[in-house]
């Protein structure tokens, strides 16, 4: 597992822009949640508005919503396909993103329908770390400059 100062970055995950992640665990199988960066800028998730099973996920569309008590954010489909099954936990205890994003917090599950196509969108391994390592130099320079990320 990568270490991003104080954020884990599991191996074997593709990084959406957006800070998802995406777990392919088989051909038909792509597990989706939040990373670890945005959780903690979040704060301790209160709400997430999930989608339905069955409901049709676009790469780079919402999905998904989620508050806590200083943000509102989008949940960003990191690849296509039916959803096929939610983490319906996080409706009694939102607060597992927080707790374990990539394990018992996770959000979603998507049948991909371009699966090898729109990996090539998402980062991996060593460009992973590069793309976090640039978002953290780039959130606080907002805040510098009077920006919060939460609330954006």
């Amino acid at each position: 597992m990568a270490k991003v100062q104080d954020y884990d970055m599991p191996d074997d995950l593709y990084y959406h822009k957006e800070h998802c992640w995406a777990r392919v665990e088989s051909p038909d199988c792509v597990r989706v949640g939040l990373n670890d960066f945005a959780q903690a800028q979040a704060g301790d998730i209160t709400y997430i508005d999930l989608p339905f099973e069955g409901d049709e996920a676009v790469q780079n569309e919402t999905c998904g919503k989620m508050q806590s008590s200083k943000w509102i954010g989008k949940l960003i489909a990191p690849v296509s396909g039916e959803i096929t099954e939610v983490n319906l936990e996080l409706e009694n205890q939102a607060t597992l993103v927080n707790e374990d994003p990539y394990g018992k917090g996770w959000i979603l599950a998507i049948k991909p329908t371009k699966l090898d196509e729109e990996l090539k969108g998402l980062c991996k391994g060593d460009a992973a770390v590069a793309w976090l390592e640039a978002e953290i130099v780039r959130v606080e320079k907002e805040k510098t400059e009077g920006k919060d990320y939460a609330k954006d």
